[in-house]
């Protein structure tokens, strides 16, 4: 079975690419904020007690601005494929905090691919980039 990791998981786009993934016969693992627990009413529907037999959807709480906890996810995940969709999206925010926005959307990336070299899975983890205009300014 195909293991796949999906930042930006309760996002729009990250809750249709699970749930695709899911009918595909993946499992699937979210990274999701500490900050986003409230907003998770898009992958709700999906997600099940861990424990329980024939669970293919798991949540992990991290940051892309945390690299020695993505680090440990993509660990314990060893996923085939990460589809990047976390970012910090909203052009307003971008403006008043555009440290912010490139440490995430920027630099987060930088340190997901950091994780998949560190970890030597290169040859194994393919990488997806979905980004944001944010990342232009």
């Amino acid at each position: 079975m195909k293991r796949a990791l999906i930042t930006g998981v309760t996002g729009q786009d990250g809750a249709y690419l699970a749930e695709y993934l899911l009918k595909k016969g993946y499992e699937v693992h979210g990274i999701k904020r500490r900050a986003s627990s409230f907003n998770t009413g898009r992958v709700d529907h999906l997600y099940r007690d861990p424990h329980e037999a024939g669970v293919r959807f798991f949540m992990h709480y991290g940051d892309l601005t945390d690299a020695t906890n993505l680090i440990r996810i993509i660990q314990e995940v060893q996923p085939d494929e990460i589809y990047n969709l976390g970012a910090q999206s909203h052009v307003m925010v971008s403006f008043e905090t555009p440290e912010y926005t490139a440490n995430t959307d920027g630099l987060g990336t930088l340190r997901l691919l950091e994780a998949i070299r560190i970890l030597k899975l290169e040859h194994k983890t393919r990488f997806y980039q979905a980004s944001t205009s944010e990342l232009f300014g």
